[in-house]
């Protein structure tokens, strides 16, 4: 058997950026984007298409890490349960975080249609799924909330509904949110980019911003190619860069890895059986999966296999895991070919929920907390405008961010919350 290939398939699969700088990041501009990913890309394009000078400044390739890394998902709705959201910060910035989560898919959807990007973009649905009795009463009662005045959108489904949706037994019901979507995120990143690009933004790979100082009025970037200087600069960036002018940031962003196979291409017959409907699923276990298929019939399969940091040891070690879950949940599996097993670094903040603004003069959209996909992309068109005065704009510009206790930048406490987070599993 072929051992599969370490490379995500995302970016295995998509075209060449042609459209990066030539020379060196140089110069004066209205606006240094520190990252490559998403938020950065996005908020190049909507820059330029207000008239700023930009100039993106990414350590290694476009879209290649957490952008180019994930599930592939552009779901609507929060991560977190609605009612625990309502209790803690009450019902009107509540629903303002979900519907923020929802107009995020509509921004990718516009930015797919306006730019021509071709990236197979689907609206198809996201499936929770119960994995025990009483998580689907929680869905219950976060439909009950949702669905008259946040989100008609969304439909409650007994165990016996699931019989159409998917090929697993097992599970107590689930809650559907019609509007979420899927799409081949590395030939929609490198849309973006070539989009940026064509606008008139100058994207730089390889070039690792050194250090970031006050100069006058301004703000000037150290990088290995060069001393970019900037009236503005925007962070779009979750791993904080390493330099202690980014120890803010580093104290509130924990990384932690994700994991994710690719099988080899599915017979239809047997996609008809497993995922008639062809949606987004995850399940609702702290320690849950995620999957979809991807546009040639692969089963993209993911999860927090383990809670540590990603790298090649430690994803081959967590595709073991996920590979095994795959198959008990879906049995005619077992003979299946695996064709890729990668990672990625997940930004998390403590409550889950992004964070955008403005820290002593430097700007930030950061900690999409595994919904990276549509937030991202929205933030870096809504952070174009912040930037530009509007401060109503940013969605998150009022939500405390303290930083995490004992934590300087290196999640030594992972293998503690994943424990933790296995037992929550098991009792609750």
């Amino acid at each position: 058997m072929t051992k599969p290939s370490p490379i995500s398939y995302w970016l295995a699969s998509a075209p060449d950026f042609t459209g990066g700088a030539k020379g060196s990041p140089e110069g004066r501009v209205d606006v240094a984007i520190i990252g490559g990913g998403l938020t950065g890309l996005s908020a190049a394009l909507a820059l330029r298409q207000r008239g700023a000078s930009v100039t993106l400044l990414e350590a290694g390739k476009v879209v290649g890490e957490a952008s180019g890394r994930n599930g592939g998902h552009c779901n609507a709705g929060t991560h977190q349960d609605h009612g625990a959201l309502v209790a803690s910060l009450g019902e009107e910035r509540a629903s303002a975080f979900y519907r923020a989560h929802c107009d995020a898919v509509d921004t990718v959807e516009r930015i797919v249609r306006e730019q021509g990007i071709d990236c197979a973009f689907r609206r198809c649905g996201r499936l929770k799924l119960a994995a025990k009795p009483q998580h689907f009463e929680k869905m219950m009662r976060a439909h009950n909330l949702l669905h008259p005045r946040v989100d008609p959108d969304i439909d409650l489904l007994s165990a016996s509904d699931l019989e159409r949706e998917i090929g697993t037994h097992g599970y107590h019901g689930g809650l559907l949110q019609k509007t979420s979507a899927q799409l081949h995120v590395g030939q929609f990143g490198v849309g973006l980019a070539e989009a940026a690009a064509r606008a008139g933004a100058k994207i730089f790979e390889n070039c690792t911003v050194l250090g970031a100082q006050r100069s006058g009025s301004g703000w000037a970037l150290r990088t290995t190619g060069g001393t970019v200087h900037a009236s503005q600069v925007l962070m779009a960036t979750g791993g904080a860069p390493a330099q202690s002018d980014f120890r803010w940031f580093q104290r509130r962003l924990v990384g932690i890895g994700a994991f994710i196979v690719a099988t080899s291409p599915l017979d239809p017959a047997l996609i008809d059986r497993l995922l008639p409907q062809r949606r987004n699923y995850v399940t609702s276990r702290v320690m849950g999966n995620f999957f979809r298929l991807s546009p040639d019939n692969r089963l993209i399969f993911g999860g927090r296999a383990r809670f540590a940091i990603s790298n090649a040891k430690s994803d081959a070690k967590s595709g073991v895991i996920l590979v095994d879950t795959m198959r008990r949940m879906f049995p005619e599996l077992a003979d299946v070919g695996v064709d890729h097993v990668w990672g990625g670094m997940v930004d998390m903040t403590a409550d889950r929920l992004p964070r955008a603004g403005q820290h002593e003069g430097l700007y930030y959209a950061v900690g999409y907390s595994g919904h990276g996909v549509q937030m991202a992309v929205h933030m870096g068109q809504k952070m174009a405008d912040y930037m530009g005065g509007d401060t109503r704009a940013n969605p998150w510009e009022d939500l405390g961010w303290p930083a995490i206790p004992g934590h300087l930048g290196k999640p030594w406490f992972l293998p503690a919350v994943g424990l933790w987070y296995k037992f929550q599993d098991a009792i609750h």
